[in-house]
């Protein structure tokens, strides 16, 4: 399973891993975003998919039966770092907002923030390689890859 990216004056890329922060990228104040959870199931038969929250609302058993995926409980960023870099940093791309997600963002191949109700920290988006409007647009990227590549190309 994989997805390659053939980026025009970039390496080729394949990506076998997405790793997805939860809170204020794929829900908001606890509740995941409808149609979230069909676009992840759907790119499960493409990538491994992995989300790690730092449970900010104790609802982490909720968020796992809305998503339909197991939750990884991860506080500090650079426990997220590690995770990206265990999974090796080189198949993997990273979704998140809040400034604890700013080093797996950079240290992920592809590093996406996701701007929603809730905010993207400054750092975040600095650390990333692509800024996106709201969670669908973010997974569409994987979903539809030429939108990506678009963007990526030099």
């Amino acid at each position: 399973m994989s997805i390659k990216l053939a980026i025009p004056q970039r390496e080729s890329i394949e990506l076998q891993h997405a790793v997805f922060d939860i809170n204020g990228t794929l829900a908001i104040d606890g509740v995941a975003i409808p149609g979230v959870s069909e676009r992840l199931k759907t790119l499960s038969e493409q990538l491994s998919i992995h989300l790690i929250s730092s449970g900010t609302h104790g609802n982490l058993k909720e968020l796992e039966q809305a998503l339909g995926f197991p939750i990884q409980n991860i506080v500090k960023g650079d426990e997220k770092m590690r995770y990206v870099q265990q999974l090796g940093a080189s198949k993997v791309i990273a979704f998140g907002n809040g400034v604890n997600d700013n080093g797996m963002l950079r240290l992920a191949v592809i590093g996406i923030a996701v701007l929603d109700s809730e905010g993207t920290a400054m750092r975040a988006i600095q650390a990333a390689d692509v800024f996106v409007n709201g969670p669908i647009n973010a997974i569409d990227l994987l979903l539809k890859p030429k939108r990506l590549i678009a963007t990526l190309r030099d």
